[in-house]
């Protein structure tokens, strides 16, 4: 028997000595007294069978593996040729379909809205509006949708009416409200998209191109940016998503989830990793190039942004339709050589694939969008998906995610 000290056995599973002492009154450690029978000691073979696997593996130098916690969902499937949403593929959905009828089907399995147009109330756009104007001027856009949302759902005297029908019209409304408060970057009437034989008017995609680039949008560019927002609708439980799925459990107001999962997006490893990327593609900008860019972040034992994915060892198959849409549009050729150039770089010694991160900040970066728009497009896309966890947990027991914690 190897038998280590009670300080030892409290670092090896990670709490404080009082609960080491806490676990022998509970039958779950026995105490060995030491040779001058004060001291005491533990089978180090009985600590490690407590030590949570997430701790063990930080403690062997193994990569810690996320708590299993499964959840029964019919709304996406990362099936191995792509992403589904409930059975469709995302990138036919991206080719094929407006964001607005992508997430009218996430959240009804149903064609019956396939060509609806969202509309928001003048008067709650303007009252948004206001509440934009009263924040500084460093302000991030992200910032804005969440200060809108607080203020619209406050506007809402309806907003606890949970029908589902009632839910996805309250989201309608508030998504449209988003994009028609942020300001105007490109003025003038909005585009039309054309999506193969069909012409759609005030689409979404159009409404927030305006609003993102000061660059006169070919049909190609807003086919790309409604691609985007396609293809990052939904990403099953992504931590975003299983926030909101917190919420809703809780029988959260649609705004409220909304807000659950806006906040949990702000985090630098998700909704705003794409600006990491759009600001090495702005430095490979630079007269020394690409190379020297992602040389520089070597150099430095940083990790380069924008590359990898671990539920994807084969490459991200949205940055590979999203990179697609782009090279159709490229709506600046020079930027563009640019992605092209980081990429060729990355692939020189050992070819790492782009994820959506990347293909998002290429976006971005070609449209010379402001850093902080592949958020706001991350954002506006994975609410509609948000909406429709929200909608299936509805459905299941309220309160179903109240955890006990490993003392």
């Amino acid at each position: 028997m190897r038998l280590i000290t009670a300080e030892e056995t409290a670092a090896r599973l990670g709490v404080k000595l009082e609960t080491v002492y806490a676990y022998v009154s509970r039958g779950k450690l026995a105490r060995i007294k030491g040779d001058d029978g004060r001291a005491s000691l533990f089978d180090a073979d009985a600590v490690d069978r407590l030590v949570p696997a997430r701790t063990r593996n930080q403690l062997d130098g193994r990569a810690p593996s996320p708590p299993s916690l499964d959840i029964e969902t019919s709304v996406t499937t990362l099936a191995a040729d792509g992403v589904r949403y409930r059975g469709r593929q995302a990138a036919i959905c991206a080719q094929t379909m407006t964001f607005e009828s992508v997430a009218e089907w996430l959240w009804t399995g149903t064609d019956g809205r396939e060509h609806a147009t969202w509309v928001s109330d003048p008067s709650v756009v303007a009252l948004a509006t206001r509440v934009s104007r009263l924040l500084p001027r460093s302000a991030l856009l992200p910032d804005h949708l969440r200060a809108i949302t607080a203020v619209v759902a406050s506007a809402d005297p309806l907003r606890f009416d949970l029908r589902p029908e009632a839910f996805m019209g309250a989201t309608r409304s508030l998504l449209s409200t988003l994009v028609d408060s942020l300001p105007v970057r490109r003025p003038g009437p909005i585009p039309r998209l054309r999506l193969g034989e069909q012409t759609v008017s005030n689409s979404f995609a159009a409404r927030l191109w305006v609003r993102l680039s000061p660059l006169r949008p070919a049909n190609q560019d807003l086919l790309a940016l409604n691609a985007a927002l396609i293809l990052l609708a939904d990403h099953e439980l992504a931590t975003s998503t299983f926030g909101v799925r917190v919420a809703a459990s809780t029988r959260a107001d649609p705004y409220a989830c909304i807000s659950a999962g806006l906040g949990v997006l702000a985090g630098p490893l998700h909704g705003s990793a794409s600006a990491a990327v759009q600001l090495l593609l702005v430095e490979a900008s630079q007269p020394e190039g690409p190379t020297a860019a992602v040389a520089r972040l070597l150099r430095q034992g940083v990790v380069v942004p924008g590359f990898g994915h671990p539920l994807y060892t084969g490459g991200d198959p949205r940055a590979g339709a999203l990179l697609a849409h782009l090279r159709a549009s490229a709506p600046n050729a020079r930027r563009m050589a640019i992605v092209d150039g980081v990429l060729d770089a990355m692939n020189r010694r050992h070819p790492l694939a782009p994820n959506i991160d990347f293909a998002l900040a290429a976006l971005a970066f070609t449209a010379m969008m402001p850093n902080d728009a592949g958020e706001t497009i991350f954002a506006l896309a994975r609410a509609s998906g948000w909406i429709a966890h929200a909608l299936e947990e509805l459905h299941a027991p309220p309160l179903r995610y109240r955890m006990r914690a490993n003392t």
